[in-house]
C-alpha cells in the first residue's frame, strides 16, 4: 500500500525535488546528529552508527544537512577528477512493492574541484567556531572516459587533492554503471591497484584508512577480501547495488544497478561470511559497514548484531523519507 505521498511523483521529478525537501526538512529537525550506541575507531568518533551511503551527497553540498536529519556520518561522492553527466538514457526507477531502486546513474558529480572547493567552506566555517560534527567519508572513483588501465590515476588525484578533509576514503570500483570498472576487482588487477593506493596515503601528510566497497556480484569474494589485507586496506563497505535480479521483469536487466529491499538477502550473506572469516583469522580493528536493504530500525539493529560497526542507508530515505534517522533513533536509543 502506498503510505507516503511523495512516491505518487515519477522517479526523476523526485530525485530532481529532493534537494529542495532535504533543506527544508533539515531546517526544522535537530541542529546535530543524535547521540546512540556512539563508536569509537581508531582516532574517529561517530555519534551513532547509522549514516549515509555514497550517491547521496554527490558533491558535497549537504553535509550539513544530513547532520541535522541526525546522521551519524555522511558519505560524499562519488567523486572523479573531472566533472561528467549521468549516463545517456533512463537512469532511474523505483518498485514500491519490492522497496527497491533502479539506478543507471554512472558517477555524475561536478568534479574533484568542486568538492574541494565545497568541503574548504565546511573546514573554514569550523575554524571559525562550528564544529565537524562526524566523520566525513569521501567515496573516489574514475571518469567513464579513463581507460580501465589508467584509471587508478583517477582515484590518486582524488586522495592527494582531498585527504585533508577526509575522515577516511571509500574506493569504489564496485559500481555496475561505469563500463569495465569492476575488472579492477580481478587478481591480475586488484593487488597492483590496491597497493598503489596504499603507498600513496603513506606518504600523505595525514594518513587517511582506506575502505574498499564491494560489489555483491564477484564470485571471488573471499579472495578480494584477502588480497586487499594483504595490502593493508582499513576495512569494506557490503555492498554495492547488484546486476542480478532476484524478481525478473521489473527493471531493465543489461544495465543498472539494484538496491533497497531485494539486495538484503545478499548484502546480510556477505556481511556474515567477512565477519565468520575475521572471526576465525583473528583480524580485528577493520571497519565492518554493511549497506543495502536497510529500511527499518531493526534492519539497522539487524546489522549492527550481526557484527557491523556501522550502517548506511540509500533507499530508506526514499520509501520512508527524511525522517528515518529520527525514527531509528526513537525506536533503538
Amino acid at each position: 500500500m502506498l503510505t507516503k505521498p511523495w512516491l505518487l511523483l515519477p522517479s526523476h521529478w523526485l530525485y530532481s525535488l529532493s534537494p529542495i525537501v532535504l533543506k527544508f526538512y533539515s531546517h526544522i529537525n535537530s541542529d546535530q546528529p543524535y547521540k546512540w550506541k556512539t563508536v569509537k575507531w581508531r582516532n574517529l568518533s561517530f555519534p551513532n552508527p547509522l549514516g549515509i551511503a555514497g550517491g547521496l551527497d554527490k558533491n558535497a553540498t549537504y553535509i550539513k544537512d544530513y547532520w541535522k536529519l541526525g546522521a551519524g556520518f555522511v558519505e560524499v561522492g562519488t567523486v572523479t577528477p573531472k566533472a561528467q553527466h549521468s549516463n545517456p538514457h533512463k537512469i532511474l526507477d523505483r518498485s514500491v512493492k519490492h522497496l527497491s531502486l533502479w539506478n543507471n546513474m554512472g558517477f555524475p558529480n561536478r568534479g574533484l574541484d568542486f568538492v574541494k572547493n565545497r568541503l574548504e567552506i565546511l573546514f573554514e566555517e569550523s575554524n571559525e567556531g562550528k564544529k565537524i560534527l562526524s566523520p566525513i567519508f569521501i567515496n573516489i572513483g574514475k571518469n567513464r572516459d579513463t581507460p580501465i588501465s589508467q584509471a587508478v590515476e583517477d582515484y590518486k588525484k582524488s586522495m592527494e587533492a582531498l585527504y585533508p578533509f577526509a575522515s577516511a576514503f571509500v574506493i569504489n570500483i564496485s559500481s555496475p554503471n561505469t563500463k569495465d570498472l569492476r575488472e579492477l576487482f580481478k587478481e591480475k588487477n586488484l593487488y597492483h591497484f590496491l597497493n598503489t593506493l596504499h603507498e600513496l596515503r603513506l606518504s600523505l601528510k595525514i594518513n587517511r584508512p582506506l575502505i574498499l566497497k564491494l560489489s555483491p556480484d564477484e564470485d571471488n569474494f573471499m579472495q578480494i577480501i584477502e588480497q586487499s589485507l594483504s595490502v593493508g586496506i582499513d576495512g569494506w563497505c557490503i555492498c554495492n547495488s547488484t546486476i542480478k535480479r532476484p524478481v525478473k521483469n521489473i527493471f531493465p536487466e543489461d544495465r543498472g544497478g539494484l538496491s533497497g529491499r531485494l539486495l538484503g538477502e545478499t548484502s546480510l550473506g556477505l556481511l556474515k561470511q567477512l565477519k565468520a572469516y575475521l572471526e576465525k583469522n583473528q583480524i580485528k580493528d577493520k571497519l565492518v559497514i554493511s549497506c543495502g536493504g536497510v529500511l527499518t530500525a531493526q534492519d539497522v539493529l539487524e546489522r549492527l548484531n550481526l557484527g557491523a560497526d556501522l550502517v548506511q542507508v540509500y533507499s530508506a530515505l526514499v520509501f520512508k523519507g527524511f525522517g528515518f534517522f529520527k525514527s531509528v533513533y526513537k525506536e533503538l536509543a
